[in-house]
């Protein structure tokens, strides 16, 4: 099949999939990219729709193709014009999917022992969200848990960010309370980060069941995080910025866990 009208109806059902309303309703997500959709067709993620624009491609998406044909999905070809109606990064390589949106609950997560996790409380940029999953995969966290969040993991500009690991790492969405009493129930230590603790990362025990909590940039975590930490912890910092980007304190403390637990 070839789309080649911008206006082509398919086309239009497709670009309300950036508004999350839509994804919700039909429970999947966009993803763009040649090396996103390997990812996450490698990590198991359920492919419904494949669009491609020859025009756009520079070769990379054959062994994606071949995959997909193995498979037996059919792949729409699309013009450029018509690609361009979709995409939603700049510089497309025209490629694009749909697939099942990414996500478990709860109730059903069953990391790895003894747990390494990462809990992000109120992240509000999709980016910062992406870039925290990055640095998850390649720690070899064990899950990633939004507690009340604000984007949902299957925002495109998060599968972006993460470059598709959002498919390779378990991720969660939960509320606070329910991630709390979660990690209680599986005598997972919280680890708090906080500018105001006195402990150093460096400092503390972060080689037991562990769950590294970052809160919003803005604010922080909140006040029934911080009172149910096990462990409060702070990054030193001695310039004139009194906060560092959530993934970056985020990548600091997963380091300095993997170092701890001889990791890598």
């Amino acid at each position: 099949m070839e789309i080649t009208s911008p206006s082509n109806p398919r086309l239009r059902a497709l670009a309300r999939l950036r508004r999350r309303r839509d994804r919700d309703a039909a429970g999947v997500t966009l993803v763009e990219g040649v090396e996103e959709t390997t990812l996450a067709v490698g990590a198991g993620a359920r492919v419904r729709e494949v669009y491609w624009c020859p025009d756009l491609d520079d070769g990379r998406a054959e062994p994606l193709l071949r995959t997909f044909a193995d498979q037996g999905l059919d792949v729409v070809r699309l013009s450029r014009q018509a690609f361009e109606k979709v995409a939603y990064r700049e510089g497309p390589d025209g490629m694009l999917a749909v697939m099942e949106a990414p996500g478990i609950p709860l109730e059903g997560f069953d990391p790895g022992t003894p747990e390494f996790l990462l809990v992000g409380e109120h992240i509000e940029k999709p980016g910062n969200l992406g870039a925290i999953l990055r640095t998850a995969d390649a720690a070899g966290v064990h899950g990633v848990i939004a507690a009340d969040p604000v984007s949902d993991w299957g925002n495109p500009n998060v599968v972006r960010g993460s470059k598709g690991a959002v498919f390779a790492v378990p991720v969660v969405s939960a509320t606070t309370p329910d991630t709390l009493a979660w990690l209680h129930g599986r005598g997972v230590a919280l680890v708090a980060a906080t500018p105001d603790a006195d402990l150093l990362h460096t400092e503390a025990d972060l080689r037991g069941p562990i769950a590294i909590a970052v809160g919003a940039e803005k604010e922080g975590l909140s006040a029934l995080m911080l009172a149910a930490a096990d462990i409060r912890v702070r990054i030193p910092m001695v310039g004139q910025v009194d906060s560092l980007n959530v993934a970056t304190s985020a990548a600091i403390l997963l380091y300095e866990a993997v170092r701890q637990r001889g990791a890598g």
